[in-house]
């Protein structure tokens, strides 16, 4: 009886058909939590980025009064934005050079 079982589970073990699924579960598992964490990474950049516009628009507004309502100045906020972005990856580039 005992020898039976191991020959069905040692029959279940090689069969190619059930490995496949097996390791198509596995795989299909881990791309989920792969997406997951690209998602809750891409959620958190949008975030920071939501709230660095947020902040160059009150500081604008601050500098500024009565800005908001110029027609340029969602293309203003979008300059100071691209222009932060650009020094910071600049820094982020200096700081990778001086490392090597």
């Amino acid at each position: 009886m005992f020898n039976l079982k191991f020959l069905k589970s040692l029959k279940e073990a090689m069969n190619p058909k059930a490995n496949l699924l097996t390791f198509s579960q596995g795989q299909r598992e881990a791309n989920e939590e792969y997406i997951k964490s690209l998602s809750t990474t891409e959620l958190k950049i949008k975030s920071d980025e939501q709230r660095l516009e947020a902040m160059v628009r009150q500081q604008l507004k601050e500098e500024f009064p009565n800005i908001e309502k110029s027609s340029s100045y969602d293309l203003l906020v979008d300059a100071v934005i691209h222009n932060y972005k650009s020094k910071q990856l600049q820094a982020a580039d200096d700081a990778a050079a001086k490392a090597e």
